[in-house]
C-alpha cells in the first residue's frame, strides 16, 4: 500500500480501515438481473444468509446493490430502486458486522440509505452523474464515497491520462460540495464505458493512476468480461481464478481494496501474498 492508512469509525461501532492490509469487499446483488449471480439473493432471507456467509469468511464490506449496471440492463428509477432497498437494506444491516455500502446512482436513494444507517456511498458516475447532488448527499453525510470512472462520451486520446482529468473533475467536483478528501475512494471502473482493449490497458498500468492520487483504490473487475475474454470463458461463474489473478495484481499496484463475488478464495490469495510479501 502506497497510501496513508486511514481509519473509519462509524455510529455504529462498525470499523473500515484501509491502507493496512488489502480489504476484500463483498458483492450482495439483491437484483433478478445482474450479470453473475442476478436472481440468488433476491429475497431477505437468501440475502441475509449471503451477507453473514461473506462476513464469517474475511469480507471487510458488504457492497449492496438493487439496479443492475451491467450492459443492456434496464434502468430502474429512483423510486423502483428504492422500493427494492428498503425490503433488504434493514436485514443486510442487521446482519452485516462490518460495514455496508450501497451501490446507486440517485442521489435520492443515496440520501435515504445513509439516513437509515448504510456506512458508504458507490456511485459509479464519479460525482459527474447529475447536477451535483450526489456530491451534497455525500457531503452531507460526512461518509466515506466511492468515486468511479464512468464516461458518458467516452472518446480517449490516451485513456490512463483521460482518467486522470476524469478524476480531477470528480475531486473538483467533490472540492466545492465540502466533500472533505479524507472521504474519496477511487475506482477505475472496469467494465465501464471503455473497450476490452482499454479495460486491458487500466489494469495494466492501475499504477500510473494509484501513484497520481492521494486515495486509496478500489478494484472492481471480478467476473467481468475482460477476465472471460482473456480465458475465453464464457460463464461469469467459470471466471474466479481469473479474478484472483487481478486481486493479487490489484494489491501489487497499490489497490486498497477489491470487489468480488467470491469472497473466501479472494481472502486467503491475498492474505497468502501479504504474508509472502512479508506484510503480515
Amino acid at each position: 500500500m502506497n497510501k496513508e492508512k486511514r481509519r473509519y469509525t462509524f455510529k455504529d461501532g462498525k470499523e473500515l480501515i484501509l491502507g493496512d492490509k488489502m480489504v476484500v469487499m463483498g458483492i450482495l446483488n439483491v437484483t433478478p438481473d445482474s450479470f453473475s449471480d442476478g436472481g440468488h439473493w433476491d429475497t431477505a432471507g437468501t440475502a441475509a444468509d449471503h451477507t453473514k456467509r461473506m462476513c464469517r469468511d474475511g469480507a471487510g464490506i458488504i457492497d449492496m446493490g438493487a439496479e443492475s449496471t451491467r450492459p443492456g440492463s434496464t434502468p430502474l428509477t429512483a423510486d423502483q430502486e428504492w422500493e427494492r432497498l428498503q425490503t433488504f437494506l434493514p436485514v443486510v444491516l442487521k446482519e452485516s458486522t462490518v460495514p455496508v455500502s450501497v451501490d446507486t446512482y440517485h442521489y435520492e436513494n443515496a440520501d435515504r440509505v445513509m439516513t437509515v444507517g448504510a456506512h458508504v456511498m458507490n456511485d459509479i458516475w464519479g460525482l459527474q452523474g447529475d447536477d451535483g447532488s450526489m456530491a451534497r448527499v455525500a457531503a452531507e453525510h460526512a461518509c466515506p464515497v466511492i468515486v468511479m470512472h464512468n464516461d458518458k462520451n467516452p472518446h480517449y486520446h490516451q485513456v490512463i491520462e483521460d482518467m486522470k482529468r476524469f478524476f480531477d473533475t470528480s475531486i473538483t467536483i467533490a472540492d466545492k460540495a465540502g466533500i472533505r478528501r479524507e472521504n474519496i475512494i477511487l475506482d477505475p471502473g472496469i467494465g465501464f464505458a471503455k473497450t476490452r482493449e482499454e479495460d486491458l490497458e487500466v489494469i495494466r498500468h492501475l499504477d500510473e493512476l494509484t501513484e497520481a492520487f492521494p486515495f486509496p483504490f478500489l478494484l472492481a473487475a471480478s467476473r467481468k468480461r475482460i477476465v472471460g475474454t482473456l480465458l475465453s470463458l464464457d460463464r461469469a461463474a467459470d471466471r474466479d481464478e481469473g479474478t484472483g489473478a487481478l486481486s493479487i495484481w490489484g494489491l501489487e499496484k497499490g489497490c486498497a481494496m477489491v470487489r468480488v463475488h467470491n469472497v473466501p478464495m479472494n481472502v486467503r490469495l491475498v492474505r497468502m501474498w501479504e504474508a509472502l510479501k512479508g506484510n503480515d
